[in-house]
Protein backbone atom coordinates (compact mmCIF):
# COMPACT_ATOMS: atom_id res chain seq x y z
CA UNK A 1 0.00 0.00 0.00
CA UNK A 2 2.94 2.60 0.57
CA UNK A 3 3.68 2.22 -2.72
CA UNK A 4 0.42 2.70 -4.01
CA UNK A 5 0.04 5.53 -2.12
CA UNK A 6 3.18 6.85 -3.08
CA UNK A 7 2.07 7.52 -6.79
CA UNK A 8 -0.15 10.32 -5.73
CA UNK A 9 1.93 13.36 -5.79
CA UNK A 10 -1.23 14.97 -3.50
CA UNK A 11 -1.09 12.89 -0.62
CA UNK A 12 2.41 14.07 0.51
CA UNK A 13 0.84 17.38 0.69
CA UNK A 14 0.15 19.57 4.26
CA UNK A 15 -3.53 21.16 5.18
CA UNK A 16 -3.17 23.38 8.09
CA UNK A 17 -0.12 21.69 9.10
CA UNK A 18 -0.92 18.56 9.42
CA UNK A 19 -0.41 15.43 7.04
CA UNK A 20 -3.53 15.48 4.08
CA UNK A 21 -6.21 12.57 5.33
CA UNK A 22 -8.54 12.77 2.32
CA UNK A 23 -11.69 10.82 2.44
CA UNK A 24 -13.98 13.00 -0.04
CA UNK A 25 -13.61 10.32 -2.77
CA UNK A 26 -17.41 10.00 -3.76
CA UNK A 27 -16.93 13.71 -4.98
CA UNK A 28 -13.98 12.97 -6.38
CA UNK A 29 -10.78 11.01 -6.49
CA UNK A 30 -7.14 12.32 -6.68
CA UNK A 31 -4.74 11.42 -9.57
CA UNK A 32 -1.41 9.22 -9.55
CA UNK A 33 1.12 10.46 -11.19
CA UNK A 34 0.86 8.37 -14.92
CA UNK A 35 -2.62 10.39 -15.53
CA UNK A 36 -0.73 13.80 -15.04
CA UNK A 37 2.38 12.75 -16.71
CA UNK A 38 0.42 11.54 -19.44
CA UNK A 39 -2.02 14.89 -20.06
CA UNK A 40 1.84 17.18 -19.87
CA UNK A 41 2.82 14.74 -22.63
CA UNK A 42 0.10 15.16 -25.02
CA UNK A 43 0.30 19.21 -24.30
CA UNK A 44 3.92 18.97 -24.37
CA UNK A 45 4.94 16.51 -27.27
CA UNK A 46 1.45 16.18 -29.34
CA UNK A 47 -0.84 18.96 -28.88
CA UNK A 48 -3.16 18.80 -32.33
CA UNK A 49 -6.77 18.59 -33.33
CA UNK A 50 -8.00 14.66 -33.80
CA UNK A 51 -10.26 13.40 -36.84
CA UNK A 52 -8.94 15.70 -39.25
CA UNK A 53 -5.39 16.69 -40.68
CA UNK A 54 -3.02 14.21 -41.70
CA UNK A 55 0.40 15.53 -40.29
CA UNK A 56 1.82 13.71 -37.72
CA UNK A 57 0.92 15.57 -34.14
CA UNK A 58 -2.66 15.29 -35.70
CA UNK A 59 -2.06 11.42 -35.70
CA UNK A 60 -0.56 10.83 -32.24
CA UNK A 61 -3.34 12.88 -31.08
CA UNK A 62 -5.86 10.81 -32.40
CA UNK A 63 -4.36 7.21 -31.67
CA UNK A 64 -4.12 8.68 -28.24
CA UNK A 65 -7.63 10.41 -27.98
CA UNK A 66 -9.55 6.67 -29.80
CA UNK A 67 -7.11 4.67 -27.58
CA UNK A 68 -9.70 5.85 -24.51
CA UNK A 69 -12.51 4.81 -26.48
CA UNK A 70 -10.88 1.32 -27.20
CA UNK A 71 -9.92 1.15 -23.41
CA UNK A 72 -13.14 1.80 -22.06
CA UNK A 73 -14.75 -0.73 -24.67
CA UNK A 74 -12.26 -3.24 -23.39
CA UNK A 75 -13.06 -2.85 -19.88
CA UNK A 76 -16.80 -3.13 -19.89
CA UNK A 77 -17.21 -5.11 -22.72
CA UNK A 78 -19.46 -2.70 -24.51
CA UNK A 79 -19.96 -2.26 -28.44
CA UNK A 80 -20.74 1.57 -28.56
CA UNK A 81 -19.18 4.34 -26.02
CA UNK A 82 -19.65 8.03 -26.48
CA UNK A 83 -17.10 10.45 -24.56
CA UNK A 84 -19.14 13.21 -22.85
CA UNK A 85 -18.16 15.59 -20.02
CA UNK A 86 -18.95 13.87 -17.42
CA UNK A 87 -22.31 11.27 -15.90
CA UNK A 88 -23.64 14.28 -16.34
CA UNK A 89 -23.42 15.32 -20.13
CA UNK A 90 -24.00 11.61 -20.53
CA UNK A 91 -27.85 11.58 -18.91
CA UNK A 92 -28.58 14.85 -20.64
CA UNK A 93 -27.44 13.04 -23.56
CA UNK A 94 -29.88 10.52 -23.11
CA UNK A 95 -32.62 12.50 -22.44
CA UNK A 96 -31.72 14.58 -25.81
CA UNK A 97 -30.78 12.15 -28.28
CA UNK A 98 -33.11 9.18 -27.37
CA UNK A 99 -35.98 10.68 -24.99
CA UNK A 100 -36.98 13.71 -27.86
CA UNK A 101 -37.27 10.67 -30.18
CA UNK A 102 -38.96 8.11 -28.57
CA UNK A 103 -40.92 9.91 -25.77
CA UNK A 104 -44.30 12.08 -26.19
CA UNK A 105 -46.84 13.38 -23.82
CA UNK A 106 -48.60 11.07 -21.24
CA UNK A 107 -45.46 8.76 -21.99
CA UNK A 108 -43.73 7.71 -17.77
CA UNK A 109 -40.43 7.75 -16.95
CA UNK A 110 -39.89 5.88 -13.52
CA UNK A 111 -37.02 7.48 -11.12
CA UNK A 112 -36.19 6.97 -7.84
CA UNK A 113 -35.52 9.26 -5.18
CA UNK A 114 -32.61 8.11 -4.79
CA UNK A 115 -30.85 9.62 -7.62
CA UNK A 116 -28.62 12.16 -7.92
CA UNK A 117 -29.59 15.98 -9.19
CA UNK A 118 -27.86 14.60 -12.78
CA UNK A 119 -30.52 12.02 -13.31
CA UNK A 120 -33.67 14.12 -11.94
CA UNK A 121 -33.28 17.61 -13.22
CA UNK A 122 -32.86 16.49 -16.92
CA UNK A 123 -36.20 14.35 -16.73
CA UNK A 124 -37.82 17.28 -15.44
CA UNK A 125 -37.13 19.42 -18.62
CA UNK A 126 -38.04 16.65 -20.71
CA UNK A 127 -41.40 16.26 -18.84
CA UNK A 128 -42.08 20.53 -18.77
CA UNK A 129 -41.04 20.35 -23.01
CA UNK A 130 -43.14 17.15 -23.64
CA UNK A 131 -45.47 16.51 -20.56
CA UNK A 132 -43.77 13.45 -19.73
CA UNK A 133 -44.96 11.51 -16.59
CA UNK A 134 -42.46 11.15 -13.67
CA UNK A 135 -42.76 8.57 -10.85
CA UNK A 136 -40.76 8.62 -8.52
CA UNK A 137 -39.69 5.07 -6.12
CA UNK A 138 -39.45 5.92 -2.52
CA UNK A 139 -36.73 4.65 -0.25
CA UNK A 140 -37.21 2.66 2.77
CA UNK A 141 -36.20 3.27 5.75
CA UNK A 142 -33.44 0.69 5.89
CA UNK A 143 -32.22 2.86 2.90
CA UNK A 144 -33.26 0.88 0.08
CA UNK A 145 -35.74 1.36 -2.80
CA UNK A 146 -39.23 0.05 -2.29
CA UNK A 147 -39.15 -2.72 -4.48
CA UNK A 148 -42.88 -3.47 -4.07
CA UNK A 149 -43.53 0.57 -5.61
CA UNK A 150 -40.97 -0.01 -8.10
CA UNK A 151 -43.12 -3.10 -9.84
CA UNK A 152 -45.94 -0.67 -9.88
CA UNK A 153 -44.61 2.13 -10.99
CA UNK A 154 -42.97 0.44 -14.12
CA UNK A 155 -46.81 -0.53 -15.82
CA UNK A 156 -47.00 1.49 -18.74
CA UNK A 157 -43.37 3.19 -18.30
CA UNK A 158 -40.82 3.77 -21.45
CA UNK A 159 -37.71 4.42 -19.50
CA UNK A 160 -36.33 3.72 -16.20
CA UNK A 161 -33.49 5.22 -14.42
CA UNK A 162 -31.57 4.33 -11.65
CA UNK A 163 -28.41 4.94 -9.62
CA UNK A 164 -26.24 2.24 -9.53
CA UNK A 165 -24.76 3.17 -5.63
CA UNK A 166 -25.93 5.88 -3.93
CA UNK A 167 -23.59 8.82 -3.08
CA UNK A 168 -25.15 9.24 0.19
CA UNK A 169 -26.00 6.04 1.59
CA UNK A 170 -23.53 3.87 0.13
CA UNK A 171 -26.26 1.40 -0.74
CA UNK A 172 -26.15 -0.58 -4.17
CA UNK A 173 -29.09 -1.30 -5.49
CA UNK A 174 -30.27 -4.54 -6.75
CA UNK A 175 -29.79 -3.80 -9.96
CA UNK A 176 -29.87 -7.22 -11.73
CA UNK A 177 -33.91 -7.71 -10.39
CA UNK A 178 -34.50 -3.94 -11.51
CA UNK A 179 -32.92 -5.07 -15.25
CA UNK A 180 -34.83 -7.85 -15.32
CA UNK A 181 -38.49 -6.51 -14.43
CA UNK A 182 -37.55 -3.53 -16.73
CA UNK A 183 -36.83 -6.17 -19.67
CA UNK A 184 -40.26 -7.86 -18.24
CA UNK A 185 -42.14 -4.91 -19.02
CA UNK A 186 -40.41 -3.44 -22.00
CA UNK A 187 -38.61 -0.71 -20.14
CA UNK A 188 -35.21 0.85 -21.36
CA UNK A 189 -32.74 1.50 -18.90
CA UNK A 190 -30.39 3.59 -17.50
CA UNK A 191 -28.26 3.31 -15.01
CA UNK A 192 -25.92 6.01 -13.60
CA UNK A 193 -23.13 4.36 -12.42
CA UNK A 194 -20.80 7.18 -11.63
CA UNK A 195 -20.45 5.54 -7.97
CA UNK A 196 -20.13 1.99 -8.82
CA UNK A 197 -17.86 1.67 -11.70
CA UNK A 198 -15.03 3.20 -10.00
CA UNK A 199 -15.00 -0.25 -7.49
CA UNK A 200 -16.48 -2.79 -9.50
CA UNK A 201 -16.11 -4.65 -12.84
CA UNK A 202 -18.99 -4.35 -14.77
CA UNK A 203 -19.89 -6.31 -18.33
CA UNK A 204 -22.06 -3.93 -19.75
CA UNK A 205 -23.05 -6.57 -22.28
CA UNK A 206 -24.39 -9.25 -20.41
CA UNK A 207 -25.44 -6.71 -17.89
CA UNK A 208 -28.76 -6.23 -19.77
CA UNK A 209 -29.42 -2.22 -19.16
CA UNK A 210 -29.68 0.25 -22.58
CA UNK A 211 -27.29 3.24 -21.13
CA UNK A 212 -24.52 2.87 -18.32
CA UNK A 213 -23.09 6.96 -17.76
CA UNK A 214 -20.15 7.58 -15.51
CA UNK A 215 -17.01 9.63 -14.63
CA UNK A 216 -13.68 9.72 -14.93
CA UNK A 217 -12.72 11.91 -12.37
CA UNK A 218 -14.06 9.26 -9.26
CA UNK A 219 -11.64 6.44 -11.18
CA UNK A 220 -8.44 8.22 -10.59
CA UNK A 221 -8.88 10.10 -13.91
CA UNK A 222 -9.18 13.48 -15.32
CA UNK A 223 -12.17 16.25 -14.46
CA UNK A 224 -14.38 17.00 -17.62
CA UNK A 225 -14.56 13.70 -19.19
CA UNK A 226 -16.84 11.00 -19.08
CA UNK A 227 -18.66 8.26 -21.18
CA UNK A 228 -22.31 6.96 -21.92
CA UNK A 229 -22.18 2.75 -22.89
CA UNK A 230 -24.84 2.35 -25.32
CA UNK A 231 -26.41 -1.45 -26.23
CA UNK A 232 -26.77 -1.52 -29.97
CA UNK A 233 -30.42 -1.66 -30.17
CA UNK A 234 -30.71 1.67 -28.37
CA UNK A 235 -28.48 3.22 -30.33
CA UNK A 236 -30.34 2.70 -33.59
CA UNK A 237 -33.01 4.59 -31.76
CA UNK A 238 -30.86 7.85 -30.91
CA UNK A 239 -30.91 11.02 -33.13
CA UNK A 240 -27.97 13.78 -32.83
CA UNK A 241 -27.85 16.11 -29.93
CA UNK A 242 -25.66 18.84 -30.92
CA UNK A 243 -24.68 19.61 -34.45
CA UNK A 244 -21.22 20.98 -35.72
CA UNK A 245 -17.74 19.28 -37.46
CA UNK A 246 -16.82 15.98 -36.60
CA UNK A 247 -20.57 14.90 -35.98
CA UNK A 248 -21.58 14.85 -39.93
CA UNK A 249 -20.33 12.80 -42.88
CA UNK A 250 -21.52 15.65 -45.85
CA UNK A 251 -22.52 18.70 -45.05
CA UNK A 252 -24.30 20.59 -47.90
CA UNK A 253 -26.39 23.90 -48.56
CA UNK A 254 -29.37 21.62 -48.32
CA UNK A 255 -28.52 19.67 -45.62
CA UNK A 256 -26.58 17.63 -43.86
CA UNK A 257 -25.86 13.67 -43.07
CA UNK A 258 -24.24 12.57 -40.09
CA UNK A 259 -21.60 9.61 -39.14
CA UNK A 260 -22.94 6.04 -37.93
CA UNK A 261 -20.70 5.43 -35.13
CA UNK A 262 -20.16 7.34 -31.44
CA UNK A 263 -18.55 10.58 -33.23
CA UNK A 264 -22.06 11.25 -34.09
CA UNK A 265 -22.76 12.38 -30.29
CA UNK A 266 -19.42 14.07 -30.23
CA UNK A 267 -19.67 17.69 -32.05
CA UNK A 268 -17.03 19.92 -32.00
CA UNK A 269 -12.81 19.68 -30.75
CA UNK A 270 -13.32 16.75 -27.86
CA UNK A 271 -11.66 16.18 -24.81
CA UNK A 272 -8.26 15.26 -26.04
CA UNK A 273 -6.07 15.73 -23.22
CA UNK A 274 -8.63 14.55 -20.60
CA UNK A 275 -8.85 11.24 -23.15
CA UNK A 276 -5.61 10.42 -23.11
CA UNK A 277 -5.30 11.14 -18.87
CA UNK A 278 -8.49 8.56 -18.54
CA UNK A 279 -6.74 5.94 -20.73
CA UNK A 280 -3.56 6.29 -18.29
CA UNK A 281 -6.02 5.71 -15.81
CA UNK A 282 -7.88 2.94 -16.85
CA UNK A 283 -4.18 1.03 -17.70
CA UNK A 284 -3.30 1.84 -13.73
CA UNK A 285 -6.73 0.86 -12.40
CA UNK A 286 -5.95 -2.65 -14.72
CA UNK A 287 -3.00 -3.01 -12.60
CA UNK A 288 -5.29 -3.52 -9.33
CA UNK A 289 -7.23 -6.20 -7.85
CA UNK A 290 -9.99 -3.74 -7.68
CA UNK A 291 -12.83 -6.71 -6.25
CA UNK A 292 -10.58 -7.13 -3.41
CA UNK A 293 -9.38 -3.61 -3.16
CA UNK A 294 -13.71 -2.85 -2.64
CA UNK A 295 -13.56 -5.55 -0.14
CA UNK A 296 -10.94 -3.98 2.14
CA UNK A 297 -12.96 -0.43 1.89
CA UNK A 298 -16.42 -1.76 2.90
CA UNK A 299 -14.50 -3.42 5.91
CA UNK A 300 -13.02 0.60 6.65
CA UNK A 301 -16.26 2.09 5.71
CA UNK A 302 -17.63 -0.85 8.90
CA UNK A 303 -15.33 -0.27 11.08
CA UNK A 304 -15.68 4.00 10.77
CA UNK A 305 -19.41 3.61 10.86
CA UNK A 306 -19.60 1.51 14.13
CA UNK A 307 -17.17 3.78 15.78
CA UNK A 308 -19.56 6.56 15.55
CA UNK A 309 -22.53 4.87 16.29
CA UNK A 310 -20.28 4.59 19.85
CA UNK A 311 -20.10 8.11 20.38
CA UNK A 312 -23.32 9.33 19.67
CA UNK A 313 -23.02 9.67 15.87
CA UNK A 314 -26.51 8.79 13.66
CA UNK A 315 -25.14 6.79 10.37
CA UNK A 316 -26.85 6.64 7.31
CA UNK A 317 -26.08 3.49 5.55
CA UNK A 318 -25.87 -0.10 5.81
CA UNK A 319 -22.31 -1.38 4.69
CA UNK A 320 -23.41 -4.63 2.98
CA UNK A 321 -20.65 -6.65 1.05
CA UNK A 322 -22.34 -5.43 -2.50
CA UNK A 323 -22.16 -1.47 -0.81
CA UNK A 324 -19.83 0.76 -1.34
CA UNK A 325 -17.12 2.62 1.32
CA UNK A 326 -19.21 5.67 1.86
CA UNK A 327 -20.27 6.65 5.36
CA UNK A 328 -22.87 9.38 5.95
CA UNK A 329 -23.72 10.58 9.50
CA UNK A 330 -24.74 13.53 11.63
CA UNK A 331 -23.93 14.93 15.23
CA UNK A 332 -27.85 15.69 17.28
CA UNK A 333 -25.77 19.05 18.34
CA UNK A 334 -23.49 19.58 16.33
CA UNK A 335 -23.57 21.42 13.32
CA UNK A 336 -22.30 19.48 10.68
CA UNK A 337 -20.28 22.04 8.63
CA UNK A 338 -19.16 22.67 11.84
CA UNK A 339 -18.05 19.53 12.08
CA UNK A 340 -16.08 20.14 8.45
CA UNK A 341 -14.42 23.11 9.69
CA UNK A 342 -13.10 21.35 12.59
CA UNK A 343 -11.59 18.25 10.73
CA UNK A 344 -10.00 20.22 7.65
CA UNK A 345 -8.19 21.99 10.67
CA UNK A 346 -6.30 18.79 11.70
CA UNK A 347 -5.86 18.04 7.72
CA UNK A 348 -8.99 15.53 7.20
CA UNK A 349 -10.90 16.36 3.74
CA UNK A 350 -14.75 15.68 4.00
CA UNK A 351 -18.12 16.35 2.08
CA UNK A 352 -20.80 17.99 3.86
CA UNK A 353 -24.21 19.27 2.22
CA UNK A 354 -26.98 17.49 0.66
CA UNK A 355 -24.73 16.12 -1.81
CA UNK A 356 -26.79 16.89 -4.73
CA UNK A 357 -29.53 14.78 -3.47
CA UNK A 358 -32.34 16.67 -1.87
CA UNK A 359 -35.09 14.16 -2.40
CA UNK A 360 -33.20 11.19 -0.71
CA UNK A 361 -32.19 14.10 2.36
CA UNK A 362 -35.74 15.18 2.31
CA UNK A 363 -36.63 11.42 2.10
CA UNK A 364 -34.69 10.96 5.24
CA UNK A 365 -35.91 14.15 7.10
CA UNK A 366 -32.48 15.97 6.46
CA UNK A 367 -31.30 18.99 5.23
CA UNK A 368 -27.38 17.38 4.85
CA UNK A 369 -24.65 15.47 6.16
CA UNK A 370 -21.02 14.66 6.88
CA UNK A 371 -19.99 12.34 4.67
CA UNK A 372 -16.68 10.49 4.36
CA UNK A 373 -15.78 7.87 1.62
CA UNK A 374 -12.55 6.05 0.78
CA UNK A 375 -10.85 4.54 -1.89
CA UNK A 376 -7.71 2.43 -3.20
CA UNK A 377 -5.19 4.97 -1.57
CA UNK A 378 -6.73 5.05 1.93
CA UNK A 379 -5.81 3.20 4.83
CA UNK A 380 -6.77 1.49 8.14
CA UNK A 381 -4.12 3.78 9.85
CA UNK A 382 -6.28 6.76 8.23
CA UNK A 383 -9.91 5.65 9.42
CA UNK A 384 -8.36 5.23 13.00
CA UNK A 385 -6.94 8.77 12.93
CA UNK A 386 -10.40 10.05 11.60
CA UNK A 387 -12.33 8.69 14.56
CA UNK A 388 -9.64 9.06 16.70
CA UNK A 389 -9.94 13.14 15.55
CA UNK A 390 -14.14 12.82 15.67
CA UNK A 391 -13.89 11.36 19.42
CA UNK A 392 -12.53 14.21 20.43
CA UNK A 393 -14.32 17.34 18.85
CA UNK A 394 -17.86 15.10 19.96
CA UNK A 395 -15.89 15.41 23.74
CA UNK A 396 -15.18 18.58 23.38
CA UNK A 397 -17.96 20.21 21.39
CA UNK A 398 -21.28 18.02 22.28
Amino acid sequence: MVNLRDQFPILKRKVNGYPLVYLDNAATTQKPSVVIEAMNDYYSNSNANVHRAVHTLAGEATDGYESCRTALKQRFNAEYAILTSGTTEAINLVAHAWGRANLQKGDVIVLTEMEHHSDIVPWQMLAEERGVELRFVPVTKQFTLDMDAFAFALEGAKLACVVHTSNVLGVRNPLEDIIEMCRKNGVRVLIDAAQGVPHTHLDFSGFGADFVAFSAHKMCGPTGIGALLVQPDAFKEMNPFMGGGDMIEQVTIEGSTYQTNEHKFEAGTPRIAEAIGWKAALDWLNSIDIESEHERLVNIAKYVADQLRQIGVEVYGRHERQDSAVVSFTHPTINSEDIAHLLDARGFAVRTGHHCAQPLLQRLGLSGTVRASFYVYNTMDEAEQFIAEMKDIVEKFA
